[in-house]
C-alpha cells in the first residue's frame, strides 16, 4: 500500500512541479523494447524461412511447418472450355467404372507392321499352349501379309498406310485397339512392331501384365528440342507445355485405359492439328507425345512411365541399335532380362541422364518383357537361344 501511495505521490509530484526532475535514465524500458524487437524478428524469420524440423513447426505456429508460397495468395485456375469439361466427365467416369469382370482374360497382341512379320515362328513358340490366355491382332499398311503361324492366320485387321512420324501412326494404334476391344475377354492391350522378340515365357509375361493394374506407357519431361521444344501454344488451353510428355510410343495398356484413347477426341484433335513434321520449324512427333501427354495430364499414378518393350538408345543416333544375327547371344538377351531400371536422356544442352528404378506392384523388378530392333536375319539365332533365356 505505501509503494502504491507513494507512486501517485509521485505522480502528483510531477505534474505540479513548474520545471521537470532530474531522473536517472530508465534503462529497464530499453532493454524490454529491444528484447520485444528481437523475438518479432525471429518470429517474422520463422514464418518466412520455416525450421525444418516438425518440433520447432510447433513451436512457432499451431498449423505445424508452412513455406512462404503458403501465405500467397492462391493461384487462380482457370476456367475450363465446354469441350474440356465434357472429356473430363467421359474420361473421369470410365476410371471409376470397375473393368469388365472376365472368366477368361486375355492379352491382345496388337502388331504395327508393314507387311509380312518376320519372327512369326517366334512367336508361335512363344503362343504354344496358352491358346485361350491371348489373342492377335495385325496392322499391315503396306501389304497383306503372308502368315506361316496359326495363331496369326485370320488376324489382319482392315489397314491404312502409315507414314513415320505422322498422326497416321497414332490412327493404327487406334484402329487396332478399336478391333481389340471388341472381345471383352482382351484385359491388357500390347502394341509391338515387326522387329519386336518376347523376352520370357508366355506365363512370365502373362502374370506380369495381368497381376497389375496400371499401364506401361512411357513418359518423361525433356526440356530440350526434341521434348517440350515440339510444343506449340496452339494446343492451348487444353494443354499445356507444362504439362507436354515424350515416351516411346511402344506401350501395354490396361482396358480402362484403351476406352479412353478410344473416347478422346479433344486431345487427339489437338495432336493431330498442331503437332505434326516441319510444322512451326518443329518436328512435332504425335506417336512419340500423344499418349505420354494424355496419361501424365488425366492419370498420371496409372502409368509405369516407362515400356515394357526395351530399345537401345545408346548409339546416340535418330534410330535405335539394330540386333543382327551374329549379335543374338545368350549374353545379350540375358543382359537386357536383368534390366531393372529405365533410363532416358534429355535432349537439351545439358544431356540430363534421368534413371529411374522400374517398381511392379511396390517391387523392384526387371523392366522388360519384350525388345527390339531385331533384323529378319536374326531369327534361326533367337529360336535357337530361346528356350535358354526364356526359363524364368
Amino acid at each position: 500500500m505505501k509503494t502504491a501511495k507513494a507512486w501517485r505521490l509521485g505522480i502528483g509530484d510531477f505534474q505540479i512541479m513548474p520545471a521537470p526532475r532530474h531522473r536517472p535514465p530508465l534503462k529497464g524500458p530499453v532493454w524490454i523494447l529491444v528484447l520485444v524487437s528481437f523475438v518479432s524478428v525471429l518470429l517474422i524469420g520463422a514464418y518466412i524461412y520455416p525450421p525444418r524440423s516438425s518440433g520447432s513447426c510447433y513451436v512457432f505456429s499451431s498449423n505445424g511447418c508452412k513455406t512462404i508460397s503458403d501465405w500467397l495468395p492462391p493461384i487462380p485456375v482457370r476456367e475450363f472450355t465446354d469441350d474440356e469439361i465434357a472429356a473430363r466427365v467421359v474420361i473421369k467416369d470410365i476410371l471409376r467404372s470397375p473393368p469388365i469382370q472376365s472368366k477368361n482374360p486375355k492379352i491382345a497382341f496388337m502388331f504395327l507392321t508393314p507387311g509380312t512379320l518376320p519372327f512369326e515362328r517366334l512367336w508361335d513358340k512363344f503362343f504354344h499352349g496358352h491358346e485361350d490366355r491371348f489373342t492377335v491382332y495385325v496392322h499391315a499398311s503396306r501389304e497383306k501379309p503372308v502368315h506361316v503361324s496359326r495363331y496369326f492366320v485370320d488376324s489382319d485387321i482392315r489397314s491404312d498406310k502409315v507414314a513415320w512420324g505422322k498422326i497416321s501412326m497414332v490412327d493404327a494404334e487406334r484402329r487396332l485397339l478399336a478391333n481389340a476391344l471388341q472381345d471383352p475377354d482382351n484385359q491388357q492391350f500390347v502394341l509391338l512392331s515387326d522387329s519386336c522378340v518376347p523376352l520370357h515365357n508366355f506365363d512370365y509375361v502373362y502374370n506380369y501384365l495381368m497381376d497389375t493394374n496400371i499401364s506401361f506407357i512411357d513418359c518423361f519431361d525433356d526440356p530440350g528440342p526434341h521434348g517440350t521444344g515440339r510444343y506449340s501454344e496452339h494446343m492451348l488451353p487444353e494443354v499445356e507445355k507444362k504439362d507436354f510428355r515424350k515416351g516411346a510410343q511402344w506401350f501395354s495398356m490396361k482396358r480402362q485405359h484403351a476406352v479412353i484413347v478410344m473416347a478422346d477426341v479433344l486431345y487427339y484433335t489437338k495432336f493431330k492439328n498442331y503437332c505434326q513434321p516441319g510444322m512451326e520449324g518443329r518436328n512435332c512427333y504425335s506417336d512419340e507425345h500423344y499418349l505420354p501427354t494424355l496419361f501424365h495430364m488425366i492419370d498420371p499414378l496409372g502409368i509405369a512411365n516407362w515400356s515394357v518393350t526395351h530399345v537401345d538408345w545408346s548409339e546416340g543416333k535418330w534410330h535405335p541399335k539394330a540386333y543382327r544375327a551374329q549379335d543374338v547371344t545368350y549374353e545379350l538377351m540375358k543382359n537386357i532380362t536383368s534390366i531393372d531400371e529405365s533410363i532416358h536422356v534429355t535432349s537439351d544442352e545439358k544431356k540430363e541422364v534421368q534413371i529411374k528404378p522400374c517398381f511392379w506392384n511396390g517391387m523392384r523388378r526387371p523392366c522388360y518383357l519384350f525388345a527390339r530392333k531385331f533384323y529378319p536375319e536374326a531369327l534361326d539365332n533367337l529360336l535357337h537361344v530361346f528356350s535358354n533365356f526364356t526359363t524364368i
